[in-house]
């Protein structure tokens, strides 16, 4: 197994030392950095550093999020420590966990959400585009961490192959239990993509990061 490397992480937008909000924009199987990181162009945001880690492969883990996650091992826990290496370098350049603001779409939702999950704190936010925590089940005694408020979205169609309704909003519910100000919207019939007003609420999320 190739682990994914922090050295494979993209870099856009203002410098991180100089940023005054970070975007962690996580792609979905098979994706690229590039791809997701051109997602920065639908935000007015001109005082983000915006970060897209590349997996190795092109792909997070290889199964369905809804597979038991010892399936998706060893891949998912090296994504999970790629995103937290992440963090400790974006803090250790000045920043403040509320000034981080995760993005995915996809497995890199689904990726995203399971992260800051394990990890609740007080984050500037957390947006799912088309994705939900990992497992068979969710296990409330898992997440044990407090998001003190932090803003979460969920967005997802009605009719995704890749994501069932139900676990959009068990994911939403499992943020809200967390403390998170969290919200699941379904669409329907608009696949697995992103709509714009998708783009709008989460754009109201990286506005109230401070």
């Amino acid at each position: 197994m190739e682990k994914h490397l922090l050295e494979n992480v993209q870099y856009a937008g203002k410098p991180v030392e100089e940023a005054d909000k970070v975007i962690i924009l996580i792609h979905g199987r098979g994706a690229t950095a590039d791809s997701i990181i051109g997602l920065m162009n639908e935000f007015r945001a001109d005082d983000s550093a915006y970060v897209a880690p590349q997996a190795t492969n092109n792909t997070w883990y290889p199964y369905s999020f809804l597979k038991p996650e010892s399936e998706n091992e060893p891949w998912l826990s090296s994504a999970i420590e790629l995103l937290d290496a992440i963090v400790e370098s974006l803090i250790q350049k000045g920043k403040s966990r509320s000034q981080i603001v995760f993005m995915g779409f996809s497995q890199g939702a689904c990726l995203a959400s399971e992260y800051a999950a394990r990890n609740a704190n007080r984050y500037g936010g957390v947006i799912a585009f088309s994705g939900g925590v990992i497992g068979d089940a969710i296990n409330p005694e898992k997440y044990t961490g407090d998001f003190n408020g932090t803003p979460a979205f969920f967005g997802c169609s009605d009719n995704d192959f890749h994501i069932p309704e139900a676990r959009v909003n068990d994911s939403e519910a499992l943020f809200k239990s967390l403390n998170a100000k969290a919200e699941a919207v379904i669409y329907p019939g608009m696949g697995h993509t992103i709509n714009q007003d998708e783009i709008l609420r989460a754009q109201r999320i990286i506005d109230s990061v401070k």
